[in-house]
């Protein structure tokens, strides 16, 4: 298996999206665009990054300076953990506000609150379990 965020594993995960009707297809639904980063707490900007057009992702790869809609961070013990168990709405709740998932950048609280958005972000977990 490829790092975890690599630009091999990026573009495994864009797969596995983009093959997710819960995930690509819902957020196709409210026309979700984004360029999402995904990394490690301390670090100075994530690892890896995609690209999300009308919810289906066009790129994905190692993060190269990209401008971010979201970046999303953990220790890597806790993205071992959600990825290897999935995470619910509660433990994302749990894990953001006791700090084991921190959003360098993007509005948490409003994303919550939109469950055509919160449904997806917690499939996103499950699909990269399988990356």
């Amino acid at each position: 298996m490829a790092d975890l965020f690599s630009d091999e594993w990026m573009k495994g995960y864009m797969d596995a999206w983009n093959n997710e009707p819960d995930l690509s297809d819902a957020l196709a639904a409210i026309d979700f665009n984004s360029v999402i980063g995904y990394g490690f707490v301390g670090d100075d900007g994530p690892t890896g990054v995609i690209t999300v057009e009308n919810g289906k992702v066009t790129s994905a790869g190692s993060y190269d300076g990209e401008n971010l809609s979201w970046d999303i961070r953990a220790k890597p013990a806790n993205w071992e953990k959600w990825l290897s168990k999935g995470i619910g709405m509660a433990g994302l709740g749990m894990a953001y506000t006791t700090g084991k998932m921190k959003f360098a950048v993007g509005d948490y609280s409003a994303m919550l609150k939109d469950p055509r958005m919160a449904g997806p972000f917690i499939k996103s977990f499950s699909v990269m379990g399988t990356v």
